[in-house]
Parts: structure tokens; C-alpha cells; sequence
């Protein structure tokens, strides 16, 4: 992956250019209205029917028609709300499949670094390769839909806090030969250990009926 968060036929945008991009509004208050219900209608009418085909096509949404739609939607929502966190887990989702190579880097670095459960948590097989962690981000984006919502925020905030450590790592082997690398790792590693806090939050928020 690129040295930025990059945060899968049509052309995809790359995820990182959406982090920090702003989509014009009259009416913010409208905007997040409008973010809400549908991030509300939409996982409330999957959950009640969740049939195969629905939740696979969720599921490669992004990959297959790119990130702008949902970006349109979500990305301006706060961070700790349903609209705000749907938008972070497929930012993630997109993170991997875009350079799952660096993705898997960057966690065998994080899992050799952390000394905690999140390896656990995150389930990503051992050791966890490419192709392991698209399966990861996957399963992840499945049990949002059908699964137990807040284990799958918890998941993927764990998968957060494993890619930070691991590229909080990285970036200490390029701060004297690629201060720039070592910077954009610094960088990435603080958006995801943002991330990871975020979506520990909306967890909560979920099993207390309050994330809205």
C-alpha cells in the first residue's frame, strides 16, 4: 500500500482521497439528516432480511463501483455515529483490498509489536497474508450485517490498533534513510489508532441502543 492510508468494472477511487476531501452543502444539518436515515434504513432493512445476495453485494460495493456513492452519503457524518462509523469500516474494507500486500505487512509487523488480545480479537488468520486479511475485512463487513453489530466493530477497531502498531514499527525503520516514509507511517498509524478508538466507542454506543 501506498505510504498514506488508502482509506475493489468501473474506476475505484482510492479510499486515502476521500479522508480528508469535503463535499460542498447548503445545509449540513440536511446532509447528516439525510446520512443517518439512510445508514438507519439501510442496515435495519438488511438485518431484518439478510438475505445471501443482498449482503454480498454490500459487502463488495465498494470494490466493485468505488467509494463515491458512499462517500456522497457518509463521509462528513461524525465519527462516532452509525452513518460516520459504516463509512471507517469500508474505508478499511477498501484499505486492504486496494495494496493487501502492505495491509499484511503492516500487520505481522503490528502483531509481533502489540502485546495485547487484538490479534485475538481481529481473527485474521496466522500467519495473516493478502489473501487472509480481503477474507478478514470481509468477515468483518458481513457481521455488520448479519452478524452481532458491536463484535464487529470491536473486530475491526482491533485490526486497527494491530495495522497502527505494525506501522508505528515500520516507520522507526525509515526514519533515518526515508524521513518522508517514516513520516506518512507516523501519519497513518495516528488515523488508525483514531480509528480504533472511534469504533471501541460506537461499539458501546450500539449495545446501549444509543449510536444514532
Amino acid at each position: 500500500m501506498s505510504e498514506a492510508p488508502r482509506e475493489f468494472h468501473k474506476p475505484v477511487r482510492r479510499a486515502g482521497d476521500h479522508l480528508d476531501r469535503r463535499f460542498s452543502s447548503a445545509d449540513p444539518a440536511e446532509r447528516s439528516r439525510v446520512a443517518t436515515m439512510t445508514a438507519t434504513a439501510l442496515l435495519t432493512r438488511v438485518r431484518a432480511q439478510p438475505t445471501d445476495a443482498v449482503v454480498q453485494r454490500l459487502i463488495g460495493y465498494a470494490t466493485t463501483h468505488g467509494i463515491d456513492t458512499i462517500a456522497e452519503l457518509w463521509a462528513h457524518s461524525p465519527a462516532r455515529s452509525l452513518p460516520g462509523v459504516l463509512w471507517r469500516i469500508y474505508l478499511l474494507q477498501l484499505m486492504i483490498h486496494e495494496d493487501a500486500r502492505t495491509s499484511s505487512l503492516l500487520y505481522e509487523r503490528g502483531r509481533a509489536a502489540l502485546e495485547s488480545a487484538d490479534e485475538a480479537i481481529a481473527g485474521a488468520s496466522a500467519p495473516a497474508g493478502p489473501d487472509e486479511l480481503v477474507v478478514l475485512a470481509e468477515q468483518i463487513l458481513h457481521g455488520v450485517f448479519v452478524g452481532d453489530f458491536a463484535i464487529a466493530l470491536e473486530r475491526a477497531a482491533s485490526f486497527c490498533r494491530v495495522e497502527s502498531a505494525g506501522a508505528i514499527d515500520l516507520a522507526d525503520d525509515y526514519d533515518a534513510t526515508e524521513p518522508e516514509r517514516g513520516t506518512a507511517l507516523t501519519r497513518r498509524a495516528l488515523r488508525l489508532s483514531r480509528y480504533a478508538d472511534d469504533l471501541t466507542v460506537c461499539a458501546g454506543l450500539w449495545r446501549r441502543g444509543e449510536l444514532g
